[in-house]
């Protein structure tokens, strides 16, 4: 008979009740940072919300009267409205020229990796020092106006950021000129997933270019396109930087987002109330258009 094989002793600290709670002592003190600040912060500002707080004074119980005014408000209504343009025409154009940088770049290019990396490499700039970039480019004498000038346009210049009929839209230029590579990525990732032998047989049977893309790539980006529509769109619905750097939300309220309203009501007129008011209405939004569209775009693929 064989010897009886060797067991090794058990180390007594590994295995004790001390040891078992030493990772949960670890990360205790994180998790009551992020408690208070966060979560205590978040929970503290929704009371706010419904007080007439400025920051220094002892708050008072107004009910809904913030509410009532976010709701009422010219300023709030055209940073509702300015938030709902800038977000559904930032998803939209960013998944488009995403989409088709995508399709570009997925095919057997020569430089397709340098290429890659260029249309990539603004989503990791900051959005602040690309948007104080945009406004040189976009001022009365920078390179936008010039190039107009050369080639005779004078006409088509504009105080760009200045100008309520343009404002806007340079806000949305910017945007989507910094987050379409983000766009790229994840439907690069969707299309490098799809079988090459589907589109082969395709291609066999007769299909044109784009009949194969209509009813076998599109069909099978269905879940890229459900992450490259919803984070733009909370990124949307949050816009701030852009529109601090580049306008502070002028012309007037042209550019004034719900982001920037929650800035300035609370930290530059220091109403608090309202400014939380401001906040929750934010959230709220942010919240339901998200389900909403989670649920329309995750139906959509369990139909595929």
């Amino acid at each position: 008979m064989g010897a009886a094989p060797c067991r090794q002793p058990k180390d007594p600290l590994m295995y004790s009740p001390t040891a078992a709670r030493a990772p949960l002592a670890w990360a205790a003190p994180a998790i009551v940072i992020m408690l208070l600040f966060h979560y205590g912060a978040f929970v503290a500002g929704g009371w706010y919300a419904f007080t007439d707080w400025d920051g220094l004074s002892t708050p008072n119980f107004v009910g809904l009267a913030n509410f009532r005014q976010v709701l009422t408000s010219a300023e709030a209504r055209a940073a509702l409205t300015n938030t709902l343009l800038l977000t559904f025409f930032y998803v939209t154009l960013s998944n488009l020229i995403g989409l088709g940088l995508a399709l570009m770049l997925n095919g057997a290019l020569r430089a397709q990796n340098i290429l890659r990396m260029v249309f990539f490499a603004p989503v990791v700039m900051s959005p602040l020092a690309v948007s104080y970039v945009w406004k040189f480019i976009f001022s009365v004498n920078g390179p936008l106006n010039a190039g107009l000038e050369a080639l005779g346009l004078e006409g088509a210049t504009r105080v760009w950021l200045g100008d309520p009929d343009t404002a806007l839209w340079s806000v949305l230029v910017v945007m989507v000129w910094q987050f379409s590579g983000l766009c790229m990525a994840f439907y690069l990732a969707g299309l490098q997933g799809i079988p090459t032998d589907l589109i082969e047989a395709a291609e066999i049977d007769g299909a044109s270019p784009w009949r194969r893309f209509r009813k076998i790539t599109f069909p099978l980006l269905a879940p890229a396109a459900t992450v490259s529509i919803a984070l733009p769109t909370i990124f949307g619905l949050r816009t701030f930087d852009q529109v601090i750097a580049l306008t502070f939300g002028g012309p007037g309220y042209a550019t004034e987002t719900l982001a920037t309203q929650i800035f300035k009501q609370t930290f530059a007129f220091g109403r608090f109330g309202y400014g939380a008011a401001f906040a929750l209405v934010l959230t709220a939004l942010v919240l339901v258009v998200s389900v909403i569209q989670l649920l329309v775009l995750r139906a959509r693929e369990d139909r595929i």
